[in-house]
């Protein structure tokens, strides 16, 4: 095993999240190549953006991350586990268990509480009931929310629900946290402070990986993805050795375009 490849694995050996020369096409006339051999491998503890302008085959990134969608061809793996392996309950247990997800939109329950949102979240982890509620007691302590475990979702400002949806992503302590566009719907001053928390959270041993088209929010991480017409076209990797320009790996560079330079560690 290389010094590269050691740095980018953690406990038992593998890293939290891996891609290997996945692809996404959707059928159409003619077919749309959203995602095109993509490689990536993520480390226990990064933050990391993945950036690039609309179209650029972020999203799609995302969900293949996620396991929401399976890819065209390639390979994904949580934790070392191969999701084309599984069937959609196994999947669905996967997520719920390793991968915690905030979304733009906080979907949250009207009619729940705030507990019962964020416990509602480790229900197809096959926490039991009175476990759950201990979980997301103690998620909302950690995001600042454990004074309105009785509220509404209706009761909450935009970043508090932002809050709750953070709470109940990493109730069950997941290796990674997918964050799409997480201050889409927030003013700057509230979009900075969830921002903060996610960086809070990773100083605390979260894997965390935000999709956003904001460089401002990309430049608060230590690592950072590019994304151009549905490849990786670079990698700003602190870690030695790894790739620091995706599209040499791939053979794929847009025409005019140079390999980004490493970031600094």
């Amino acid at each position: 095993m290389t010094a590269a490849r050691t740095a980018l694995v953690y406990g038992d050996g593998v890293p939290v999240l891996e891609l290997e020369q996945v692809s996404k096409v959707y059928p159409a006339q003619p077919p749309v190549r959203a995602l095109d051999q993509a490689s990536l491998a993520v480390a226990a503890g990064e933050l990391m953006a993945v950036t690039g302008p609309s179209g650029s085959g972020k999203s799609t990134l995302l969900h293949l991350m996620g396991t929401l969608d399976k890819p065209t061809a390639g390979t994904v793996r949580i934790t070392g586990i191969d999701a084309a392996r599984m069937r959609d309950r196994e999947l669905a247990a996967l997520r719920a268990s390793r991968i915690g997800f905030v979304f733009q939109q906080f979907f949250l329950a009207e009619h729940q509480s705030v507990l019962g949102n964020v416990a509602d979240g480790l229900l197809y982890a096959g926490v039991r009931r009175g476990e759950r509620r201990r979980l997301a007691a103690a998620a909302l302590a950690r995001v600042g929310l454990g004074h309105r475990a009785a509220a509404r979702p209706t009761q909450l400002s935009g970043g508090e629900r932002q809050r709750v949806a953070i709470a109940r992503a990493v109730a069950g302590a997941p290796p990674v946290v997918l964050a799409d566009e997480p201050t889409g719907n927030l003013d700057s001053a509230t979009g900075g402070s969830i921002l903060a928390l996610l960086e809070e959270l990773n100083a605390q041993g979260t894997t965390i990986i935000i999709v956003t088209h904001e460089q401002a929010i990309a430049a608060r991480t230590r690592r950072r993805i590019e994304m151009l017409d549905g490849h990786i076209v670079a990698d700003t990797s602190h870690v030695p050795g790894h790739v620091a320009a995706a599209g040499a790996v791939l053979g794929w560079r847009p025409a005019g375009r140079q390999p980004a330079p490493e970031g600094p560690s």
